[in-house]
């Protein structure tokens, strides 16, 4: 293949982490911003977007000879919008350099002209919001997600690491018709992600139209009942709060069960009881659908970056046709084998030490200000050990803050530690320090921090 020789000025196609290849220019980095070591980069300034970054050669392509390519592969309103801003941006420059060219031709009429230079217009910033301020991506990091597979002979559970074919964010959207059901903190950063990455998405949400219009701008498609998605659409995912909510939603007046019909797929991510897993499995399945359970761990924030961790067990088939969904919304992904309520008990299990670990780190704190110490700290010191963590130090500093705005419930992670609790019961499993957790995280929904974040059960020890 023949070398492409790319300059400042030029437009082109930047593949940026696990974002499909989106519109930009090549422009002069500012100076104080230098250049990354290693293979020969270019700074691109991408369209529709507020973004801009070092961008490594072979991740770029001239914009011209690829666009009818691009624009076959990538159907978001997202990705539309950013190339109808380089249109404009197009058209703009085609009428300066019209001027350019008329008022050099009046005034050096006769005589012998130079070889042209290329003309740069950095300064044009609505040529590169083209009406959005949605990036592409937000650093040049590649990230690197793999489907994981849990399987034995035996049906016990087991982790088993396979590459998928979202290395380096090379992600294909399927082409089935892909429903969500519920727009929470969690879900809302999902559907985002699931159209970023140009799937096609019909929503619904118990409170529906401010919340859905959201993603109606974003080109998704809106369902009028639970139902109405589900016969709609090929996969249906949900997200919601509690099993109740989970049951509701599927066999209640409009519900999923209503819709289904065979070969249909419903997928369950909220995090509830294997019971309840084990419940709506038989009877989605007995209407001849397709069930998988695939709750999250995460939060918030790594819902909106599209690094969750999903735990997945029940029908493998379904695990693989939602293998480009799982790579836009996760990080990574684990399938569990044997009976569909395996990946219930592993979220718990997860989330019962998440909570336990959370209320311990409240403890300390306000252990060290009764003791005369310094919370600072404490905090430095904590994330300077073995425990560092993203986790310790985000929570740690909201707390110092006084920053609880949610990025997971309060109430839904002690919801999860009385499922966690429950299930210990039916094994006959001492769980005395989750327990423990659990009477301080009720402690503080009893002082009205439910709708908090969880950090703010750190109020349970000051009051």
């Amino acid at each position: 293949m023949a070398t492409v020789h790319l300059r400042i000025g030029d437009l082109v196609w930047g593949k940026l982490g696990r974002y499909p290849p989106w519109p930009g220019k090549i422009v002069s980095p500012p100076k104080d911003l230098k250049k990354p070591r290693g293979k020969k980069c270019f700074f691109v300034k991408f369209f529709g977007t507020e973004d801009h970054a070092w961008i490594k050669v072979e991740q770029l392509k001239p914009y011209h000879p690829h666009k009818e390519e691009m624009i076959k592969i990538n159907k978001g309103k997202r990705f539309q919008q950013a190339v109808d801003a380089v249109e404009e941006y197009l058209k703009k420059a085609k009428g300066k350099d019209q001027t350019h060219s008329d008022d050099k031709s009046k005034s050096e009429k006769g005589r012998k002209t130079a070889k042209p230079m290329k003309i740069i217009e950095e300064d044009d910033e609505d040529a590169f919001k083209g009406g959005s301020s949605d990036k592409p991506a937000s650093s040049m990091e590649p990230i690197t997600k793999r489907l994981k597979i849990v399987e034995e002979d035996t049906g016990s559970t087991s982790i088993q690491a396979a590459d998928s074919t979202a290395i380096n964010g090379s992600i294909t959207p399927t082409d089935k018709r892909i429903g969500f059901l519920g727009l929470g903190l969690m879900g809302s950063g999902v559907v985002s992600n699931l159209l970023k990455m140009g799937h096609v998405v019909t929503v619904w949400n118990r409170t529906a139209e401010k919340q859905c219009d959201l993603f109606i701008q974003e080109g998704a498609r809106l369902g009028r009942t639970a139902a109405e998605v589900v016969s709609m659409c090929d996969i249906t995912f949900s997200c919601v709060s509690d099993p109740k909510a989970a049951r509701d939603l599927v066999l209640g007046p409009s519900g999923v069960l209503q819709g289904i019909r065979p070969g249909k797929c419903y997928v369950e991510m909220s995090t509830v009881d294997p019971e309840t897993i084990t419940e709506l499995a038989q009877v989605i399945t007995s209407r001849g659908g397709r069930f998988l359970e695939a709750p999250v761990s995460g939060s918030q924030q790594l819902s909106n970056d599209g690094m969750l961790v999903i735990v997945a067990a029940g029908d493998r088939s379904v695990y693989e046709d939602c293998s480009s969904c799982f790579q836009a919304m996760g990080k990574t992904s684990f399938f569990i084998a044997g009976e569909a309520g395996n990946a219930a008990r592993m979220m718990l299990i997860l989330n019962m030490v998440q909570g336990s670990f959370m209320a311990t780190i409240a403890e300390g704190l306000t252990l060290a200000q009764a003791t005369g110490q310094s919370q600072q700290t404490f905090l430095d010191i904590l994330c300077q050990g073995q425990m560092a963590s993203t986790f310790v130090d985000q929570k740690c500093q909201n707390i110092l803050q006084g920053n609880f705005k949610p990025d997971y419930y309060l109430k839904h992670i002690q919801k999860d530690l009385r499922l966690a609790i429950s299930m210990g019961d039916s094994v006959n499993h001492p769980t005395p320090m989750a327990a423990a957790a659990n009477e301080v995280y009720k402690r503080a929904k009893a002082l009205d921090q439910s709708d908090n974040d969880m950090s703010a059960v750190y109020r349970a020890y000051i009051h």
